[in-house]
C-alpha cells in the first residue's frame, strides 16, 4: 500500500514538476522584489507585469502580434522553401557541397544584428528587409540538420534501393528524406524560435509596428513592466509555434518521434 502511494506520488511529481518549478520561480521573483523593494523600472514583479499586460488594450496587442507573426512566418516559410532543396543538393553533390558550404558558413558567421541596419538601408523600410533578416537567421539550422539526416541514411538502405533499380529521385524522396525527418523536424522546432527572434531584431532596427518596436518604445519611456509584458507575449508566440511543429510531426510523421513521444 505504502509502495503504491509512493509510486503515485512520484508519478504526480514527475508530471507536475515543470509547472511547480515555474510557479516557484515566480513566487521567489515576486517575494524578492517586494522584500528588497526593487523599483519597477529596474525589475518589475510578476504581478506588475500581469497588470501591464492587462492594461494594454487587446487591439493594440493584436496589431503588434500580427505584425511580428506575419514577418516571422514569411521568413520561416522562405527559409524552408530554400533550405530543404539546398540541403538535398549539398548532400547529393560533392561539387555543390565544396562550393556552397563555405559560403553558407561565412553568411552564418556574420552577426545578423550588425548587418540588419545595412539590409534595411538597402531594401527599404517595408516588410522585405525584415523577412530577409528572419530568413538569414532561420535557414542555416534547417540546411545543416537536413544535410546531416540525408547523409546519415544507412548504406544498406541505399544499396537496397539501388538493387531494386530505384532512380536518384526515388532514392531521395523515398529513402533519404524519410530517414532525415527527425533531423528536419528538430531543425524546424529550433527555427521557429529563431524566426520570432529574427522578426524582433528587424523591428528593433526599423519598424513602426510589432512586438520588437513595442518593447523598444516601452523601454525608451522606462515602462519596464510593459516591456516585460511584450516579452511574455513574444515567449508565448515562440512556445505556440514550437508546439505546432510538434503537432504537425506527430500527425504526419509519428515514426520520426521517439517512442516515448508518440
Amino acid at each position: 500500500m505504502k509502495t503504491g502511494a509512493w509510486a503515485t506520488l512520484v508519478r504526480w511529481l514527475d508530471r507536475c514538476a515543470p509547472p511547480l518549478a515555474f510557479v516557484g520561480l515566480l513566487l521567489v521573483w515576486e517575494g524578492g522584489v517586494r522584500i528588497f523593494a526593487v523599483p519597477s523600472f529596474l525589475l518589475p514583479a510578476p504581478s506588475a507585469i500581469v497588470t501591464a499586460l492587462l492594461a494594454t488594450p487587446l487591439p493594440v496587442w493584436a496589431g503588434h502580434v500580427w505584425a511580428t507573426l506575419r514577418v516571422a512566418l514569411m521568413g520561416y516559410a522562405l527559409a524552408i522553401v530554400v533550405a530543404v532543396p539546398l540541403a538535398v543538393g549539398l548532400a547529393t553533390s560533392r561539387f555543390l557541397s565544396r562550393t556552397l558550404y563555405p559560403i553558407l558558413v561565412v553568411v552564418q558567421s556574420t552577426p545578423i544584428v550588425a548587418v540588419a541596419p545595412i539590409i534595411v538601408v538597402t531594401l527599404g523600410a517595408s516588410d522585405l528587409p525584415r523577412v530577409v533578416i528572419t530568413f538569414l537567421i532561420t535557414f542555416f539550422p534547417i540546411v545543416v540538420s537536413t544535410v546531416t539526416g540525408l547523409l546519415a541514411t544507412p548504406e544498406e538502405l541505399i544499396e537496397l534501393s539501388r538493387s531494386l533499380r530505384a532512380g536518384r529521385r526515388r532514392e531521395i524522396l523515398h529513402v533519404r528524406l524519410p530517414f532525415a525527418l527527425p533531423h528536419l523536424f528538430s531543425a524546424l522546432k529550433i527555427s521557429t524560435t529563431l524566426a520570432v527572434i529574427g522578426a524582433v531584431v528587424a523591428e528593433f532596427v526599423a519598424a513602426e509596428k510589432g512586438l520588437g518596436f513595442f518593447i523598444a518604445f516601452s523601454t525608451s519611456y522606462f515602462k519596464i513592466p510593459t516591456a516585460f509584458a511584450g516579452l511574455v507575449v513574444l515567449v508565448s508566440i515562440s512556445l505556440i509555434l514550437f508546439r505546432l511543429i510538434g503537432f504537425v510531426q506527430k500527425a504526419f510523421a509519428p515514426w520520426s518521434l521517439p517512442k516515448s513521444e508518440r
